[in-house]
């Protein structure tokens, strides 16, 4: 199971024995079953994980409805890093779509690759840029984007994990409803 995470951090700089070592320590496994929580509105947040095997959304609730921010699937993080940083409360939810395979550390975990590894401060730096990326495309998108781009938006950055997903999380992560949707994929397909 850490192989996977050595290579993505080995893919940032080459780590030495002992670090790969320290990664085998810092990081545990954890199975997510699917539909379970690896994180809670409400929920104080110390912990960040790498995903092996699987699929998670990040959502939020207003006004008594879902609405999905984005998917994370194998070789990301997933965390609220906000609420992370800070070790405080999450104001979103992440949770499993399918069944989970999690390398999961804590806050002190992240502090001790920062300040044992040799580059822990540009391997943070490379995951948060890339985390940033995401969401600042997400941001972008539900302001400057209609429905029919969200899409397509959908389409263009989840295309490998597309069928992965059931369609009401996708209406969900468009911002429609399932019906909405389906007219949506409807009109696509005739253009």
């Amino acid at each position: 199971m850490h192989t996977e995470l050595i290579q993505v951090f080995n893919q940032i700089v080459k780590l030495s024995n002992r670090e790969e070592l320290l990664l085998r320590e810092i990081f545990i496994p954890k199975v997510l079953k699917k539909k379970e929580f690896f994180l809670k509105e409400g929920q104080r947040n110390d912990k960040a994980a790498f995903i092996s095997k699987g699929l998670v959304r990040y959502f939020v609730i207003k006004n008594d409805e879902e609405s999905t921010l984005e998917f994370s699937q194998e070789l990301e993080f997933i965390a609220d890093f906000p609420s992370f940083d800070e070790r405080g409360t999450s104001v979103q939810n992440i949770q499993a779509v399918e069944d989970c395979e999690l390398l999961v550390t804590n806050y002190i975990g992240i502090q001790r690759i920062y300040n044992e590894f040799e580059n822990g401060n540009l391997i943070g730096r490379k995951i948060m840029e890339h985390r940033f990326k995401v969401m600042m495309s997400q941001l972008l998108s539900i302001y400057m984007h209609t429905s029919e781009q969200r899409y397509q938006h959908f389409i263009n950055n989840y295309r490998n994990i597309t069928q992965r997903i059931p369609q009401y999380l996708i209406a969900s992560y468009v911002g429609v409803k399932p019906q909405s949707l389906s007219r949506i994929r409807k009109n696509m397909a005739k253009n």
